[in-house]
């Protein structure tokens, strides 16, 4: 019964070696998916293509089935699974700060190395960017950690958070999850006259 690395069934020496192939595996689906095309990417705001919100909505929508089914069966332990803690206000701000990024370099921090990888120059200055906002936070962490270890809600789920059981939340994200998709084609042909 999984996860298989908390029980034993893979040992804890291949966590770094698994990371790195599912790394891999994600970065070439992201190329393949031409997702180190900073106007691929920055199309989601602009309105003119919305493949990034159908591949990631997808991902999450299957990842979670996938997870709470395997839990149904009696293959995963979903109680074991390992929940990033959430700090609210770092959260809130980082993902602000990212969002503006994401806009202003048409990248998101694994679409840009994905992009260098390739030799894009756009994206090179873009991680170039990260690196410095990187080094300038962790030299001046003293600053910033009341912030960034501000409102700490421990290692909650969404579904914990909103107290909402996990089969009824599944359902109502496939709902909106449709509806984002109907709503974006909508959009991306009524915007297809301005940007083609």
């Amino acid at each position: 019964m999984g996860p298989l690395i908390p029980n034993g069934i893979i040992p804890s020496d291949w966590d770094s070696i698994i990371a790195i192939l599912i790394g891999i595996a994600f970065g070439f689906v992201l190329e393949a998916s031409g997702f180190s095309s900073s106007r691929k990417l920055a199309g989601v705001f602009y309105g003119y293509d919305f493949a990034v919100l159908k591949v990631f909505f997808t991902a999450a929508l299957v990842a979670t089935i996938g997870i709470y089914y395997m839990d149904y069966l009696g293959y995963l332990d979903v109680g074991q699974l390992y929940v990033h803690p959430t700090f609210l206000w770092g959260a809130i701000i980082g993902g602000i700060i990212m969002g503006i990024g994401f806009v202003a370099g048409g990248f998101c921090p694994g679409t840009s190395l994905c992009a260098v990888a390739i030799g894009k120059i756009d994206a090179i200055i873009y991680v170039v960017g990260i690196m410095i906002g990187v080094f300038i936070f962790s030299e001046l962490f003293f600053l910033f950690e009341p912030l960034y270890e501000g409102a700490f809600f421990g290692n909650i789920t969404l579904m914990d958070s909103l107290g909402v059981n996990p089969y009824w939340f599944i359902f109502i994200f496939t709902i909106i999850a449709i509806v984002s998709f109907v709503i974006s084609d909508i959009i991306r042909k009524r915007n297809k006259k301005i940007f083609y």
